[in-house]
């Protein structure tokens, strides 16, 4: 069940949709443009469980780099603030990213200046693509006819749970050759709303992000065949 998006790709999405789970991954139709490419993108699971797409140069071994630069995450493209998120909370959202992100990947390679990199460095570049609070799927005790028809009037009501949503991509790529050998694409979840009135917060969000940097922590490649 997708949300509808209304700040594309960017989003604040409040979905009305009823029937079905909310799905764990990104769509195509959702990806926002910001990689240099999507092609090999295949669905696995990150460290934590969580499913996500991503794609790994079957030569990629993390152990023959030592140094990175982490470009600073942003919103791809700037979203515009509005009645349930505003622009405080967008610029909290980024900044606890940015933040984890820097302390988590300075643990796996050291980070270097652009002017710094040299041969054996890896440039990351990454986005949050979209922002969203979407209608649940129906809970299996909604799925009687009767508690279908409650759960409908709940969700034209704006009474049904919603789920707080983060879309994010990124890219790990060689610094002297500019190749890529790293792209994944993820959704994850945060707190749950209780109406579709409800603000959301960087708080809600925050788990997402946690999650985010422990799985970029606990990341590991296969060594490619010498």
């Amino acid at each position: 069940m997708n949300p509808i998006r209304t700040l594309l790709p960017v989003v604040l999405a409040v979905g009305v949709a009823l029937g079905g789970c909310t799905s764990k991954t990104v769509s195509q139709d959702q990806y926002s443009g910001f990689l240099s490419s999507y092609e090999g993108l295949e669905p696995t699971r990150s460290a934590s469980g969580v499913p996500v797409m991503r794609w790994v140069d079957p030569g990629f071994d993390l152990s023959r780099y030592d140094s990175l630069v982490l470009q600073p995450l942003g919103f791809y493209p700037q979203p515009k603030p509005d009645a349930r998120i505003d622009q405080a909370t967008l610029d909290a959202v980024l900044a606890r990213a940015n933040q984890q992100m820097a302390a988590v990947l300075g643990q796996r390679l050291r980070l270097v200046r652009p002017e710094q990199a040299g041969p054996r460095t890896l440039v990351f570049r990454g986005a949050i693509t979209g922002v969203a609070a979407a209608n649940q799927g129906l809970r299996p005790y909604e799925v009687l006819p009767i508690a279908l028809v409650l759960g409908g009037a709940m969700a034209a009501t704006g009474e049904r749970d919603q789920n707080t949503e983060l879309y994010l991509e990124g890219e790990l790529v060689e610094n002297t050759t500019g190749k890529s050998v790293l792209r994944v694409v993820r959704k994850g979840f945060g707190k749950t709303l209780s109406n579709d009135r409800q603000r959301v917060t960087a708080a809600d969000l925050a788990p997402v992000i946690d999650q985010l940097t422990r799985d970029a922590l606990q990341f590991q490649t296969a060594k490619a065949a010498p």
